[in-house]
Order: C-alpha cells, then structure tokens, then sequence
C-alpha cells in the first residue's frame, strides 16, 4: 500500500489537506449545533441577566429584543443576588447536600467496584443489579420514594416493627436539621444556622440520590481497576502483603485520577439537582420552610413562580455557571499537577 509522505520544502501535501477539509465538513454540523444551543444559551442567559424582564408582562422570550420596555439594568440583578437571603438558603442547602452525597456515592461506588471486581460466580448480575438504578428514570424513582417515605409507607412500617421511633412530621415534611437534631439529645438547643445540617426532608433526597448515582460511579471506579497492571499485584502477593493492604497501597492511590474525576462530576451533579427536589418537595415550593431549595431549584421558582423574572432567574443561573466552572478549574488543576508527577 502506497503512502504519500509530505517532504519538506515541497508544499501542503493534497492528500492531508483533502482529508482535513472532509473532517471539518463532518464535524462543523455538530459544532454549530454545540455553539448555538450551548454557548449561544449562555451568552443569552447573561444578556438576559442584565435587565429586568419578565415572562408575564412582556409577552415571550422571542420580544426580549425587540420590546421597548426590557429595562436595562445592568449588574442591579447581580447585586440583589447576594443580598437575598433565598439565595444563601439555597446555597446552604446545595452545600450540605454536595457535602453528604459526593463522598457517600464516592465511597460506596469504591466499595461496589471493588467487589464487582473480584472472581466471583455470578459477578455480571451483581454488576448490572448495581447499575440498573442509574439508568432507570428519575421521576418513577422519586415518586417510588414518595411512597416508601409516606407516614404508611415501608420504612416507617419497619422501623415500628423494629419498636424504633418515627420522625414527627414524617420525612419529608420534616425541616429539623440533622445536626441539631443529634446534638439536641445532649442539651445544645441553640445551633448557628449554617451548622444545623440538612434538614431530614432534604437528607431523605439525598439518600434517593445516592442510591441512583453510586451505579455510575462504580462502572467508573470499576473501569480504572481493571486498567490497574495484573504485575502489581501478583509483585505485592509473593511480597506476603495483604489483601487490604493492596488495595490500600496500590488500588486507591493509582485510582486518584479517577478518585478526582468521580469527585468533580459529583460535585457537578449535586450542584445541578433538580427534578428529584421538583417532585419530592411539598407543593413544588422548596419544601418544608424551604429546607430542600437547591441553587438549580431556585432558579426555576424564581424564573417561572415568583415575581423576579427571568433576568434576576438568568443571573442566578450565571451564578451557579461560575460555580461550577470553578469546580471543573480545580479538578483540572489538580489532575495537571498529579500528571506532572
């Protein structure tokens, strides 16, 4: 088979040049359609953060350019942001979900991977058993969970058969903090708010949400073991090391870049959460004194329920964007430098 080689000196070899033209021919399709429906939707969601605008009252998105009266109000919506206490709620909220349930599925995917790894009989069932919530609907699951946490529902009903008590209101109507449920039992009444934890209605979807993401960290976790060389375990064996000593000297540290990219989608995802919060909460309003109002959450009730508008909804969905594009910079970082090494 005959291969044309560039010489140098001799031009643009025809061939090379023929073939990159075909490849932008294929790929420019896909790339107008990326940058108009991602970072078109983007650059619009700014613009439309800079006035004030609403839904109601100026008749469609299609006359945000055109209607006279879209006001201008440049970075206003901005500054009402960060001196609303919504905001900081939903923050808070974000937070303490993205604190209990990154490390939780981060662990138990380990954990599943970990197992799912071994040879044993019947491993292909156990690995698709692990992964069939993940790719099951959300919205049938979270209204599954609607009825397994109903006053009449499967865990209360074995939690009294076990003679242990119930939560009083039940789970998801529940806004106490967990942390000052827990250090109320040893005579602390009084709690900053920041530190009072999850409310046990929003710990109840963060279970639901572990549950249905662990399958898609194990397949992770599960890919980065098996690309684990077969010697460096056969070497640490005829060494007498252990098998927990194995996995905690070789799998866990040659799995940090994997451990660092499951991290960041998670801290991604849980910064993203909505449909579960929209179906599971009381009445679509963020729950029980607004205890399960996540960031994502927010800027729907505020662009579609409340009375702000799309242009305070549109900076807040900016807001949430530079969040998340400085998670994704930090993980970049991080995975530079453990390259590096």
């Amino acid at each position: 088979m005959a291969v044309a080689l560039e010489r140098p000196g001799s031009g643009r070899n025809p061939i090379v040049a023929e073939d990159r033209r075909a490849g932008l021919v294929f790929v420019l399709p896909s790339m107008l359609i990326f940058g108009v429906f991602i970072f078109g939707a983007i650059l619009f969601a700014f613009y439309v953060s800079l006035h004030d605008y609403k839904l109601t009252d100026r008749g469609g998105v299609g006359q945000l350019f055109s209607n006279p009266g879209n006001t201008w109000v440049g970075f206003a919506n901005y500054r009402d942001i960060f001196g609303n206490d919504d905001f900081w709620t939903a923050f808070r909220n974000t937070a303490w979900y993205a604190a209990g349930v990154v490390p939780a599925q981060t662990l138990t995917g380990l954990t599943l991977a970990t197992l799912a790894n071994r040879k044993i009989r019947g491993k292909t069932f156990f690995r698709t058993a692990f992964y069939f919530p993940s790719i099951s609907s959300s919205v049938v699951i979270a209204i599954i969970f609607l009825w397994m946490y109903s006053a009449r529902g499967p865990i209360n009903f074995v939690l009294l058969e076990l003679g242990l008590p119930t939560p009083r209101p039940i789970w998801l109507s529940n806004p106490t903090g967990v942390i000052e449920a827990l250090v109320g039992y040893v005579g602390i009444d009084s709690v900053p708010r920041w530190l009072e934890g999850p409310s046990l209605a929003l710990l109840s979807i963060m279970l639901l949400n572990v549950w249905t993401t662990t399958g898609t960290m194990m397949v992770i976790f599960l890919a980065g073991m098996q690309n684990i060389p077969g010697d460096v375990y056969e070497a640490a064996a005829l060494d007498g090391a252990s098998r927990f000593r194995m996995f905690r000297d070789i799998t866990v540290p040659l799995l940090r870049p994997v451990t660092i990219f499951v991290v960041t989608v998670g801290l991604i995802g849980t910064f993203q959460v909505f449909d579960q919060i929209w179906i599971m909460s009381e009445g679509n309003n963020g729950g029980p004194f607004r205890t399960t109002t996540t960031m994502a959450f927010l800027v729907y009730q505020e662009g579609f329920r409340q009375g702000n508008g799309l242009g305070y909804a549109s900076a807040l969905a900016v807001v949430l964007f530079l969040i998340i594009l400085v998670l994704y910079l930090i993980q970049r970082r991080i995975t530079r430098e453990d390259t590096a090494r």
